[in-house]
């Protein structure tokens, strides 16, 4: 589907709010064979539950360091993330908050991809 995607058909939409919360998370499927696993890195905004941003790559902090690249022109203040060892790492622990309180909204979205990536 990537490859047939025409650039002037994708509508981008960049907002910037005071205060830009954004939960983010990592999932990981396989095509064919679980030997070989793809992961999705992407943010959502905590309050509307938009895609801010995603990046495709391994379970590295290298592949994250990449989404938080992407993530700088939001101005993002507050990251909510599950306790995996690179947001701790590289999120300064005044803008980091760690839990399943506030990553209902991205984990939901897992499953629905999930879901629909069975059938």
């Amino acid at each position: 589907m990537l490859n047939h995607l025409n650039s002037q058909e994708v509508l981008v939409e960049i907002q910037k709010a005071e205060d830009q919360e954004a939960e983010l998370d990592e999932m990981w499927s396989y095509v064919q064979s679980k030997k070989h696993p793809r992961w999705l890195w992407h943010a959502i905004d905590h309050y509307t539950g938009k895609v801010l941003a995603y990046t495709f790559g391994d379970h590295k902090d290298e592949v994250f360091l990449k989404l938080r690249e992407i993530l700088e022109p939001f101005g993002i203040t507050r990251f909510y993330t599950d306790d995996w060892g690179a947001y701790e790492c590289h999120l300064p622990p005044e803008q980091h908050t760690v839990g399943k309180a506030n990553t209902q909204k991205i984990e939901r979205k897992h499953l629905t991809l999930r879901t629909r990536i069975k059938r």
